[in-house]
């Protein structure tokens, strides 16, 4: 098995760096084969857009963008210019699309270091053009719609509809026209996002997708062309095929992770990226009546025995754990006693035959027959999947296993 460790673009440890007692491993080869099934399920027609914004959701921008780019991917999308131009500066090639609010100011970084910029209004286009013409330069774009997520774009959905008489979804088209024929804008793209996509009931999603298809169907009447037209998050590359269009983006499952638990797991194979693994550095023997951590909130029944791990919210694992969750020693569970600290957690193995210090310790992942998974610590804390991924904070370093499965 090839590890590396990272570098420092991507993390923030140098390889010059003491071994860290914490660290995330990044199965690329379980990555490899996710954006593979991924591409297996997508519409030949469609080009694939791997979302790699919140440093590929934790697990490495930089290494992730190129393995999507090495197993299918032909572009890619972040949320902030500063994972643009991480991404960038790791000598990322490939057409980026900044999902966030452009800034007038970033004009010269689209330009010149070729960063798609959504556009979301047409208030917020005519500023990036005013800019562009200022500086004699333009810059690529795509549209996006709010469908009904109702967080950005152009309001055009269904509801809207409903209550006005059309006057949103007219208002819509318009500003897309008006947009495209901005001085210093190319219109690469249009898109929209779908809010419940990962549900069971594809009644909302359905409502989205129509509404866009109806606005698509307009603009074309109108001579409105572009090169991607794009809705499909994870969950509808997987279960909404007429989604797919020209382009899909995939985000979450390329982690090996499912966009909800009400998601068909029999239509495709993920295979998770990221374990989490720490080692003891204390182990002593108690009695019972022997309080633990912060607040003495846990006070042994029994005599026991109880390892340190050195890891904490500090670190992104999170303090609802106290007295909730668990690690793996020796392929065993072992729940957490007491408060997460800021370092360091606190678990009994006095279940545990012969723990001893810098044994292995899985946070999450597999050890033996036993695994934590990511919705298995989301469950507990009361969240979802993607925050526990995305939430690893720059003490964690990464080391990348390069296995091919």
């Amino acid at each position: 098995m090839d590890r590396e460790r990272c570098d420092m673009a991507a993390t923030h440890h140098s390889n010059n760096e003491a071994p860290s007692l914490t660290w995330a491993e990044i199965d690329l080869g379980a990555l490899a084969h996710n954006y593979r099934e991924l591409r297996r399920v997508t519409d030949k027609s469609a080009v694939m857009m791997a979302v790699v914004k919140a440093d590929g959701y934790g697990h490495g921008a930089p290494q992730v963008a190129r393995v999507a780019l090495e197993n299918g991917a032909d572009l890619l999308a972040v949320a902030r210019m500063g994972e643009a131009v991480q991404l960038r500066e790791a000598g990322v090639s490939a057409p980026i699309l900044l999902f966030g609010h452009s800034l007038p100011a970033y004009v010269d970084t689209l330009a010149s270091r070729d960063i798609r910029a959504a556009l979301n209004s047409l208030e917020g286009a005519r500023s990036i053009s005013a800019e562009a013409v200022r500086r004699k330069t333009s810059v690529k774009t795509h549209i996006k719609i709010d469908t009904g997520m109702g967080r950005l774009g152009l309001l055009a959905n269904e509801i809207a509809i409903q209550k006005d008489s059309g006057e949103a979804f007219q208002r819509a088209i318009n500003d897309v026209l008006a947009i495209t024929a901005l001085p210093g804008i190319e219109v690469e793209g249009i898109f929209t996002h779908f809010a419940n996509a990962d549900s069971r009931d594809k009644g909302h999603a359905t409502i989205q997708l129509t509404c866009f298809i109806k606005l698509l169907e307009t603009l074309k009447k109108r001579s409105f062309r572009v090169k991607y037209r794009h809705a499909a998050n994870s969950a509808a590359i997987i279960e909404m095929p007429g989604s797919h269009l020209d382009l899909v983006r995939p985000g979450i499952a390329q982690y090996g992770l499912w966009p909800s638990g009400e998601i068909d797991r029999q239509r495709i194979d993920l295979k998770p990226v990221m374990s989490i693994k720490s080692r003891v550095v204390h182990v002593k023997d108690v009695g019972a009546g022997f309080a633990v951590s912060y607040g003495s909130t846990h006070v042994t029944p029994r005599p026991t025995r109880i390892a340190t791990i050195p890891v904490g919210y500090a670190d992104g694992y999170d303090r609802i754990l106290s007295s909730r969750g668990h690690m793996l020693v020796s392929g065993v569970r072992a729940p957490i006693i007491g408060r997460v600290c800021m370092d360091l957690t606190m678990i009994d193995v006095g279940h545990v035959p012969g723990v001893r210090l810098e044994d292995e310790v899985v946070l999450l992942g597999s050890q033996g027959e036993e695994t934590i998974s990511a919705d298995e610590i989301a469950e507990r804390v009361g969240t979802i999947n993607y925050e526990i991924v995305s939430s690893l904070t720059s003490r964690v370093p990464k080391v990348y296993i390069t296995e091919e499965l």
